[in-house]
C-alpha cells in the first residue's frame, strides 16, 4: 500500500527528457526515487529502490515495457505499476493489464490522467 503522502515513484522511460519532464513535475506531490532508461533494469531498480509505483513506458530497449511489467509483477506481487503509450488501444491496454499492470494512460492525457491515477492506485481504487 502506498504512504498516504508522497508516494515513491520509479520512472522507467528511454527518453531521457520525458523522465527529466515527469521528474519534475511528479515532484511536489511524489517522491521520485529513480529512473531506468531499459526493461532490463526495471526489476534490480525496483528490488533496490522499493517504490510505490512504477510509471512505464511501453516501448523500452532490451525487455519491452509489457515484459519488465510481467517480470516486476510476478517478482514483487502487490507491485502499483502505471504502463505509459503513445496509443490508446484496447488490446495493449488488455494486454498490459494481463501484464500486472494497474492502471494504463495515454501519453497525450499523461498531464490531466497520471497524477490523479497515482493517487487513485495508492488509495486502493480500482482503475
Amino acid at each position: 500500500m502506498c504512504r498516504p503522502t508522497r508516494p515513491r515513484v520509479l520512472l522507467a522511460d528511454d527518453h531521457a527528457g520525458i523522465v527529466t519532464a515527469l521528474g519534475r513535475w511528479l515532484a511536489p506531490d511524489c517522491e521520485v526515487v529513480g529512473s531506468v532508461a531499459e526493461g532490463g533494469a526495471l526489476l534490480e531498480a525496483a528490488a533496490r529502490l522499493l517504490p510505490e509505483v512504477i510509471v512505464l513506458d511501453l516501448n523500452m530497449p532490451n525487455v519491452n515495457g509489457l515484459e519488465a511489467c510481467r517480470q516486476v509483477t510476478q517478482a514483487m506481487p502487490g507491485m502499483k505499476v502505471i504502463v505509459l503509450t503513445a496509443v490508446s488501444d484496447d488490446e495493449i491496454m488488455q494486454g498490459a493489464l494481463a501484464a500486472g499492470a494497474s492502471a494504463f494512460v495515454v501519453k497525450r492525457s499523461i498531464v490531466e490522467d497520471l497524477l490523479p491515477t497515482i493517487k487513485r492506485i495508492c488509495a486502493g481504487a480500482p482503475d
